[in-house]
């Protein structure tokens, strides 16, 4: 059993990731901004408050866990978007305080910078929204900022191009940069699988100090 400290947990990702890590018997501690709006209620999931863009309150939170998962993105919204490298960076702060006793810090990544077959990357495909590009490259800087650190346990996860509720079916691919595709060229996973994947590399770590992408 891993004790995880989950930021972004009522997301459609995070509640995803919710739901797989204590279905799988971990001790979930879900830090919110609003505890009302976590509606999941069970004995291995203690609800605090907290924010992802103050590094103390990361570090509180984070005191006495395996791993810190954010599942912070910049899909619920424009004013998202701007929390992305920021929440990267408090979080690192916030885990870097604990030392030795600092636990694992496990990101929700984006799948813009992953290369395509034809050598480019997600994000130069033509006719992609503004908004759309705004978070993939705010994920991007994210993702540079990580590979600065040395002294973090930390893994980044890219989704495939397309995520989106469906299907739990506990089977995925994975690669390092390049775009999970399927013969047919789509690339895309369900939320649920996505979680799988997360959940998996809590308890098998394979990807430390690394960015790795899961799809079909």
């Amino acid at each position: 059993m891993a004790r995880i400290a989950l930021f972004g947990a009522t997301g459609t990702i995070g509640s995803r990731i919710l739901r797989e890590a204590l279905d799988r018997g971990h001790q979930v501690t879900a830090v919110v901004r609003d505890p009302a709006k976590l509606t999941e209620q069970r004995t291995d999931l203690t609800v605090t408050t907290g924010d992802v863009l103050d590094p103390a309150s990361v570090a509180e939170a984070a005191k006495g866990q395996d791993v810190v998962v954010s599942a912070v993105g910049g899909g619920d919204g424009p004013g998202h978007v701007a929390t992305i490298e920021p929440a990267a960076k408090s979080l690192v702060a916030g885990v870097r305080t604990l030392g030795g006793d600092a636990p694992r810090l496990i990101t929700v990544g984006g799948a813009g910078s992953l290369r395509t077959p034809d050598g480019k990357q997600v994000w130069d495909a033509e006719g992609l929204p503004e908004f759309l590009l705004q978070i993939m490259h705010a994920h991007g800087d994210a993702l540079e900022y990580y590979r600065t650190v040395e002294d973090v346990r930390w893994t980044n996860i890219s989704p495939a191009a397309l995520i989106e509720p469906g299907e739990r079916t506990g089977g995925y691919r994975t690669a390092l940069e390049d775009l999970v595709a399927d013969a047919d060229g789509k690339s895309r996973i369900t939320a649920e699988d996505y979680a799988v994947a997360v959940v998996d590399e809590i308890e098998t770590p394979k990807h430390v100090g690394e960015r790795f992408t899961v799809g079909y």
